[in-house]
């Protein structure tokens, strides 16, 4: 199943895609005698505590709706019309794992890493597909293009090991990393480069691990003005998908809603030689593909300050 949350008045709600249209949760459900309020997840976080038997629940009301007819109809929305909310929308912890491409890790002359390098960002970088992001000219002129799978945990873990640790992953998004390199490398921490405004474009869908299968097998692509960038597969991760989860969750207990960022493949501007080094501009729109998980879109612009 693919989810959603939308903006809609200044309210965020959950949504469905599916192939007739973008489906309102709160207001199909109103509609449902069989299904009254209150039986049903309408937040995106509702769905992930909920787990299969919130995802089933809404399978059932989507089949119902779609298979109303005119009336069914009227709950669907133009999916061109709708102002995308990040499609999780209140994460607890938001963990990134850098240099985890081997491709990538080489392109920067960087040692591979023995372990996970763990860093964080914050909930002001979350931001929608389709939202524009706002570059800090005052403070940066290298922002960077970062695509990126990102995990979404369903159920708490702690000391996981990895045969079991997708067993807690809800689903899967994109996420475009942006980062500030000049930022990200002032100092030895890389925080700050991380967590200006708007830089985690989240979504467009978040999607069930189950529809996803194995997610060290997906084609993920950054592409900018219609130029391919980044091109490669999460095959090529140094630390997969379960070490991830098993690592984490060995240091730190990890709760339905987190995310974890799982690194980009080569192609950033930073890995380029220095001549050739062209950084993010206002204008520019990045696109983040990855199999089976849509397509993320945003154009960067000029602060407004």
């Amino acid at each position: 199943m693919k989810l959603l949350t939308y903006e809609d008045n200044g309210q965020l709600k959950l949504a469905i895609k599916t192939e007739q249209g973008i489906l309102d949760v709160a207001a199909a459900l109103k509609s449902m005698a069989s299904m009254p309020e209150g039986t049903l997840p309408v937040t995106i976080h509702e769905v992930i505590e909920g787990g299969r038997d919130a995802v089933a629940a809404l399978k059932r009301l989507a089949d119902q709706v779609l298979a109303g007819g005119a009336e069914g109809k009227a709950y669907l929305l133009d999916e061109s019309t709708i102002q995308y909310a990040p499609c999780v929308t209140h994460p607890s912890k938001i963990i990134c794992v850098g240099l985890n491409y081997r491709m990538h890790a080489e392109e920067t002359n960087a040692p591979i890493p023995e372990y996970p390098i763990l860093f964080n960002k914050f909930a002001n970088t979350l931001t929608g597909h389709g939202c524009e992001v706002p570059l800090p000219e005052k403070v940066s002129s290298q922002v960077d293009y970062e695509a990126e799978l990102v995990i979404v945990i369903g159920k708490k873990a702690k000391y996981v090991d990895k045969e079991h640790a997708l067993d807690h992953v809800f689903g899967y998004c994109n996420v475009n990393d942006l980062s500030a390199r000049d930022l990200q490398m002032r100092t030895h921490q890389w925080l700050l480069g991380k967590s200006c405004d708007g830089f985690s474009p989240l979504g467009p869908y978040l999607v069930t691990a189950d529809e996803v299968g194995d997610p060290n097998n997906l084609d993920i692509r950054c592409i900018v003005n219609g130029e391919v960038r980044q091109h490669s597969n999460t095959s090529d991760m140094i630390f997969h998908c379960d070490e991830i989860v098993s690592y984490i969750s060995q240091h730190m207990t990890l709760l339905p809603g987190d995310i974890i960022l799982t690194g980009t493949p080569a192609g950033v501007v930073f890995g380029y030689p220095k001549e050739k080094q062209v950084y993010l501009k206002p204008g520019d729109v990045v696109t983040i593909e990855i199999e089976k998980l849509g397509a993320l879109t945003n154009r960067m612009v000029s602060e407004r300050l």
